[in-house]
């Protein structure tokens, strides 16, 4: 196997080796109704995929985020927790936890589930930004081929039903029709009938969910222990909170409508005092900022998380406005700061991630405002922000701070410590069990 550097020969050495001698820690753990197979495929698949990870330059040259199986290099030589991690090695990363899950079997006919470690997203980049684009409607058929042909029982059994992948990008990245012609973007993956019975575990999904179910979007925060998450936890309940609504983001300069450009100009033309925020309810509360904006236009603070989580950890409230899609990756990082989100669609998060952040609780820890309300009919975010009492901000803070391990990913090796609290990875996991399991006792297959 062939590979460009050092770092990447350290990676593709461990996923070789680890993937062609499936382990199980089973001996403390009850695996009833949890065990999940390890689909063997070709490198070309997954590791192979990597070697090209430059040959696309209207994406991005992500080699120097492969490091540290996919967490990316650390901020800085010292830092144990954070690392400059790019949100499309999500795969890589989920890879690289599912080896050391503690209920694997080599046997597929003794498992619950069966995981396909198909980097789907990283192979997606030859049809989005390569030369393969007006094959887009491929994407996914030698996958499947291969599937049928190699070990056909295991797909054949449950027809696939079983099975289930992560797709480190939007679903609609993966949903053009198969009568497109010639192609516009995205590919038809999640169009293929042959994969309609697969759980695709995307970072955004659509409106009317088929295949995919949302998870978290990968941070720059992967902790390796107890004690260093902790740390954190105390960091961000210490924080002085001095800016009242942060926007980190790009977009809003131009002259169309559209919430972007209403948070701009409302946070640029703001110039409320402090005292003035005193007699809107917080009477003991004093912010030298009424609203921050860190600008992250044209990628810039994607791979660096302090130009932003410094800000956010001053603020009470992090504005989550919607972009090219709904989700934003913004918003856990909000959340991992303690920040509390502020939504301006449903699909943002309410009927995304039901698995990591229960659609009954968003009233506890979110802001809905609809954006329609700030864009048309000129309701100002601050005066919403504003009427919310002191108590209940704080009480919002604190759930926000609770569901935090609920959408980190931590580092792989963590300590036993660490994993009694289930991460992003842990409750993709169950809930991909409980998918599958419902689907075959429905019995629509």
């Amino acid at each position: 196997m062939a590979c460009k550097s050092h770092f990447f020969l350290l990676l593709c050495c461990f996923l070789f080796i680890s993937i062609n001698s499936t382990f199980s820690l089973e001996s403390e753990t009850d695996c009833t109704g949890r065990w999940i197979h390890i689909r063997r495929l070709p490198s070309r698949f997954n590791l192979d995929l990597l070697t090209n990870c430059s040959q696309y330059p209207l994406f991005d040259n992500f080699c120097p985020y492969l490091t540290n199986h996919g967490l990316g290099p650390k901020t800085h030589n010292r830092s144990q927790s954070w690392y400059r991690s790019d949100p499309l090695l999500l795969e890589v990363i989920f890879h690289r936890r599912m080896l050391e899950y503690p209920c694997l079997t080599a046997d597929p006919n003794l498992a619950n589930a069966v995981y396909l470690p198909y980097y789907a997203a990283i192979d997606a980049l030859r049809y989005l930004y390569g030369p393969d684009v007006n094959t887009s409607m491929e994407h996914g058929l030698e996958l499947f081929n291969f599937l049928q042909e190699n070990d056909a029982r295991i797909w054949a059994r449950r027809k696939g039903i079983d099975h289930f992948l992560v797709m480190a990008r939007p679903a609609w990245d993966f949903s053009q029709s198969l009568a497109v012609d010639p192609p516009v973007w995205g590919t038809s993956f999640l169009e293929l009938k042959e994969f309609y019975n697969v759980t695709a575990l995307v970072v955004e999904g659509r409106a009317w969910p088929w295949q995919e179910q949302a998870v978290p979007y990968l941070t720059s925060f992967h902790p390796p222990t107890l004690a260093l998450f902790d740390s954190w936890i105390k960091r961000v309940k210490s924080s002085r909170r001095t800016t009242l609504m942060l926007f980190a983001g790009g977009g809003g300069a131009g002259a169309g409508l559209n919430i972007r450009r209403s948070i701009r100009h409302e946070c640029e033309n703001n110039s409320h005092s402090a005292s003035f925020l005193a007699s809107g309810g917080y009477s003991s509360v004093y912010y030298t900022k009424v609203c921050d904006l860190v600008d992250c236009s044209n990628g810039i603070c994607e791979h660096d998380p302090i130009r932003y989580m410094r800000p956010m950890l001053q603020a009470t409230f992090c504005l989550q406005p919607p972009g090219d899609t709904p989700t934003r990756r913004s918003t856990f990082d909000a959340i991992v700061a303690g920040c509390i989100p502020v939504f301006f669609e449903e699909q943002s998060a309410k009927m995304q991630y039901r698995w990591h952040l229960p659609e009954e609780t968003y009233d506890d820890f979110a802001v809905f405002i609809a954006k329609e309300e700030v864009v048309y009919k000129g309701l100002k975010i601050l005066d919403v922000l504003m009427g919310i009492p002191r108590d209940q901000v704080r009480r919002m803070r604190e759930k926000v701070i609770e569901l935090m391990p609920r959408v980190v990913y931590r580092k792989h090796g963590s300590s036993l410590g660490l994993r009694t609290k289930k991460d992003a990875f842990d409750i993709a996991i169950e809930g991909a069990l409980e998918r599958i399991n419902s689907r075959l006792k429905s019995g629509r297959f």
